[in-house]
Formats: C-alpha cells, sequence, structure tokens
C-alpha cells in the first residue's frame, strides 16, 4: 500500500499573501470589530417604534459625570483610531545625480591609494581589498574629489564642494 503523500503548502499557497492579509487584518482590527456592533444597533433601532426609542430617551438619567466620561472616551478612540492610520506617502520628484567621469575610481586606483596610504599595515590592506570585492561596487563607482589626493583630504570644504555638486548637478 503506498504511502499518502503530504501536499507541500509552501508551493500551493503563496505564503506572501497570507503574510499581506495578516498585517491587513491587523492594521485594520478596530473596523472589524466595530462594523458588527454598528450592524447590531442599527438593526436593533430598525425594529423598535419612535415611541420606543422616546420611552427609552426620557428614562435616561443624565449625569455630568458619566457624560463627561461619554464624551473623553469617544474623543480618545477616535484620536487612537485616526493616529493609527497608515499615512499616504506620495514620492514628489525622483532624481538620480550621475557624476563627471573624472571621478570614477577603478579597484586598482583604490587598491593601489590603499598600497600606499597603509603601506605598513598590509592586514588592512587585505581587509579593504575583500571590503572592494564583496560590496558590490563596479569599475564605474565613483568617489570625492577629496578622495582622489594622495594622502585624501577630507575636509569641511570639500564636503561643501562636493554637496554643491551633487546639488546643482556641475
Amino acid at each position: 500500500m503506498p504511502t499518502p503523500t503530504v501536499p507541500e503548502f509552501s508551493k500551493s499557497v503563496k505564503l506572501k499573501y497570507v503574510k499581506l492579509g495578516y498585517q491587513y487584518l491587523v492594521n485594520h482590527i478596530l473596523t472589524f470589530l466595530l462594523i458588527p456592533v454598528m450592524l447590531s444597533v442599527a438593526l436593533q433601532l430598525v425594529h423598535t417604534s419612535p415611541d420606543d426609542l422616546l420611552a427609552l430617551w426620557n428614562s435616561l438619567h443624565f449625569d455630568l459625570v458619566h457624560v463627561a466620561c461619554s464624551l473623553f472616551l469617544i474623543v480618545y478612540i477616535a484620536t487612537f483610531y485616526f493616529l493609527s492610520r497608515p499615512r499616504t506617502i506620495y514620492l514628489v520628484d525622483y532624481a538620480c545625480f550621475k557624476p563627471p567621469c573624472s571621478l570614477r575610481v577603478p579597484f586598482a586606483m583604490c587598491l593601489e591609494h590603499a598600497r600606499i596610504i597603509l603601506s605598513s599595515q598590509p592586514k588592512s590592506v587585505q581587509f579593504q581589498l575583500r571590503i572592494l570585492e564583496r560590496s558590490g561596487l563596479g569599475e564605474e563607482t565613483a568617489l570625492p574629489p577629496a578622495i582622489h589626493y594622495l594622502p585624501p583630504e577630507p575636509n569641511m570644504a570639500a564636503a561643501r564642494e562636493e554637496a554643491e555638486m551633487v546639488t546643482s548637478g556641475t
């Protein structure tokens, strides 16, 4: 007798849709809880006559403390609801800075700079080589002008020039 095979749910059901559904449920739990309550109150109001509603209104004894507490609770719940809703975010503009070709630095140049600057620390040069290999940077990677000098001159004036170059596009 052949053994029954268990279906693989990871192939039949897209788990990302289950996760998205769960997130939607958690984000809108207050709405999902209030809808049945509102429906039951509406159904109850439909089945009562105007005389019953008037008798109910006359039988209520309003106390200042009860009214204040009720209003506070309503305001608190409304505030919590509106502050917990996800906010819409709009992409206003998208721009990408393309640096001039003179700022491109191939791996060989980075490695040569590291060897010159860190000539007394071969382990640091090897470490930088591993970082370059694993970083995903290509031969077209550009570095700021201050890093091109030997030794590098990172200072505030160079940082301002770099920021102006990126923001103005020149």
